[in-house]
């Protein structure tokens, strides 16, 4: 069995050719998607490109400073994403902070863990497993966090009444947000609940299926993506639980009142 297939500029092109058709039918339905599809495909393999290139030159230098700041861009452009995806956010810094911070203690201390109790790659920072590991976890705890902050949000503006009121009958401030902070935590758990629950039988994951596709046992594949999985898994929980609980404290104050202006009026 090869260890590597090499792919070519007319390989990548075939590809394509599914993704041209969506956008030839989104004309013929006046879907106007093409335009999307064409400009999201192009700066995704630019982008891909360009890391590519930026992570074989840290790869080469192997590079602590290299890899921490490699990794601060990441989490830099995850903590914009997550700031961007809520349509009620936090006002001032609090909007991109807090969301960034919780993402990045809480995929800093997965990978660190990771690295240093499981894989243990020497150095215990290598850039070639520490980016790919903080990335994946990244990405997921991005998602979970974005859904969770909110659903968070929304759910306390719609319900400001009633959470008032809960407040005025005595209620502590967590007691009145309790129904509105479940929810969005069950909204930061499902996508990476649904993923576990799917993997194996629905789908096979890219990071298994390209350990494979490169001529890895498939049995060692199948325990890397089970260590993955659950590294993402324990670093998306914890993610949200940090984002949400630390929203509620700044929507709330210690004499148990709703400070929704707070919030930054919602996207138009």
């Amino acid at each position: 069995m090869n260890s590597y297939i090499s792919l070519t500029t007319a390989d990548l092109l075939l590809a394509s050719i599914f993704l041209g058709m969506n956008a030839a039918f989104s004309i013929l339905l006046s879907l106007r998607l093409e335009r999307q599809l064409i400009v999201s495909a192009a700066r995704m393999i630019t982008q891909l490109f360009l890391v590519g290139l930026v992570l074989k030159t840290i790869f080469t230098h192997s590079s602590l400073w290299l890899t921490v700041l490699a990794a601060a861009v990441m989490v830099t452009f995850a903590a914009r994403e997550i700031w961007a995806r809520q349509d009620r956010r936090l006002r001032g810094l609090w909007g991109i902070g807090l969301g960034g911070t919780s993402m990045l203690l809480a995929g800093t201390i997965v990978t660190v863990f990771a690295l240093t109790t499981q894989i243990q790659p020497t150095p215990w920072w290598s850039p070639q497993f520490a980016l790919p590991l903080f990335g994946m976890i990244l990405g997921n705890t991005m998602t979970g966090v974005s859904l969770g902050l909110d659903t968070l949000h929304t759910a306390l503006y719609r319900e400001r009444a009633a959470i008032e009121a809960r407040l005025l009958l005595g209620s502590t401030r967590w007691e009145a947000v309790s129904a509105a902070h479940q929810r969005a935590l069950r909204s930061g758990f499902t996508p990476i609940i649904n993923s576990m629950a799917a993997t194996g039988v629905v789908s096979l994951p890219g990071m298994m299926t390209g350990q494979i596709l490169s001529g890895v046992d498939p049995q060692e594949a199948v325990k890397y993506q089970i260590l993955i999985t659950l590294l993402i898994g324990g670093a998306t929980g914890l993610g949200v639980l940090a984002a949400t609980f630390a929203s509620v404290w700044r929507l709330t104050d210690n004499r148990e009142r709703l400070r929704l202006d707070r919030l930054a009026a919602p996207r138009t």
